[in-house]
């Protein structure tokens, strides 16, 4: 153990950087641009996990439906009548059409445009006209939509395409047990963005995986956090999940910057009594987070442990979700990665902030600003073409860069350090649900 709180639970393998239990799977490039590896990823992962689908601030009531399209499927999400949420393929069982072609709306029931067969909110069809032409009698109320696995957590609707999927808690596990003080079903999301960019959906897994690429890629997160594997607790779970905790107070690099002492001011510390010694700030910190911060509003603090009032946790869902919980106003950040429909060259990254409710508070600071705490709209981005944000540029900026090196002939293999450990972990669970070991 390093200089780490005792993790929350037990991680299945590293711990400070032991890779013992790891098979060494090579990472070849042909991975991120092979069509037959994209094809193989769709048959046995994508229909096996489990997705987020919609926000459940965004169906508040029944007949409000969310639409998730994945590659070239389409799944329809919708509030029932007895407050829950199911989830069905969006085609109609007459011919195949699509039956929703918007993102999301309101309806009473489900009426096909081509030929109006119609559906409750349950997917059962209601109506189909001409019912005495059918052979077998009239089908409605014989008919349904097919249904999928549907579930929440975090404050969103999760499904399968997978019928006999584990249950969403135990295919989430441990992030929820990681994430209990945090409430993030309570929270608003005040910043929603989806970026189209020309590189392979893993480079965010492999990404959010390794914080090895901190002092080159983010420069200027020094400030805030250790950016050095030795101020870093790493995790490795059963499920294939992921979670690295990274120390809040200054790296060991000299930067120049306010920002930590402004930190330490606003919370009613000096800053010159913990000059050399950032450690002891971090510590300051939080007993002043935890002094003040129910006072001035933030009460969200009386739940979370010490460290979770100065330090940075990045939890990797497998395969695509990464969940970043930060002692900034106790927000959360959510990345999501998925495969273009055809091109294993392109994906859509998706990144959404979260935040807690701040008493006399009525907007928060986001990378693209200060944004009023309400639930967002989706902005539809190109990297390339438009501006993302702060550390969402600096780290796309790298990835279609390497997206192009993977092709070379002169790479075969990642030549990993330690703590990039959770990379080849990473690769090797993928490697399980391709191979039938999962």
């Amino acid at each position: 153990m390093n200089a780490m709180s005792k993790p929350i639970l037990e991680p299945d393998a590293l711990d400070g950087g032991t890779s013992a239990r790891l098979r060494g799977d090579p990472i070849t490039g042909d991975r991120y641009w092979s069509r037959e590896f994209m094809q193989r990823e769709w048959d046995h992962m994508w229909t096996r996990v489990w997705h987020i689908g919609g926000r459940l601030a965004d169906l508040p009531q029944p007949g409000d439906y969310v639409v998730h399209d994945f590659r070239r499927e389409s799944v329809l999400l919708v509030r029932q009548e007895d407050g829950g949420v199911r989830a069905f393929y969006n085609v109609c069982q007459h011919r195949g059409n699509k039956l929703v072609w918007n993102d999301g709306g309101s309806v009473g029931a489900f009426t096909c445009a081509y030929h109006g067969w119609r559906y409750r909110l349950t997917g059962t069809l209601c109506y189909a006209r001409d019912p005495e032409n059918f052979a077998k009698g009239d089908p409605s109320g014989k008919i349904a939509l097919k249904e999928l696995p549907c579930d929440t957590w975090g404050g969103f609707v999760w499904y399968s395409m997978d019928p006999r999927a584990a249950p969403l808690a135990a295919y989430l596990d441990p992030i929820p047990r990681l994430l209990k003080n945090r409430d993030v079903d309570k929270m608003t999301r005040v910043i929603w963005r989806r970026i189209k960019v020309d590189t392979n959906w893993k480079f965010a897994s492999d990404n959010f995986n390794e914080s090895y690429h901190l002092p080159d890629v983010h420069p200027s997160m020094g400030i805030y956090v250790v950016e050095h594997y030795t101020g870093h607790q790493f995790e490795i779970y059963p499920s294939g999940h992921n979670r690295v905790v990274e120390l809040g107070h200054p790296s060991a690099r000299p930067i120049v910057s306010d920002l930590w002492v402004n930190t330490l001011k606003a919370w009613d510390l000096d800053p010159a009594a913990f000059e050399g010694r950032p450690a002891e700030s971090r510590l300051a910190l939080q007993r002043a987070r935890r002094t003040l911060g129910p006072s001035r509003g933030h009460h969200y603090m009386t739940k979370l442990e010490d460290h979770e009032l100065t330090d940075y946790f990045h939890h990797t869902l497998f395969p695509n979700v990464t969940i970043t919980a930060t002692p900034n106003d106790g927000a959360v950040h959510i990345f999501r990665t998925e495969p273009d429909a055809n091109d294993p060259e392109k994906c859509t990254f998706e990144y959404m902030m979260l935040a807690p409710a701040i008493e006399g508070v009525d907007s928060v600071a986001t990378v693209a600003g200060m944004r009023p705490l309400r639930e967002a709209i989706p902005e539809e981005l190109t990297f390339g073409v438009d501006t993302v944000g702060d550390f969402v540029d600096e780290d796309l900026s790298v990835a279609v860069h390497q997206q192009k090196g993977l092709h070379s002939r002169g790479y075969t293999d990642a030549h990993l350090t330690e703590q990039e450990s959770r990379v080849r972990r990473f690769h090797e669970v993928l490697n399980d649900y391709l191979d039938g070991r999962r």
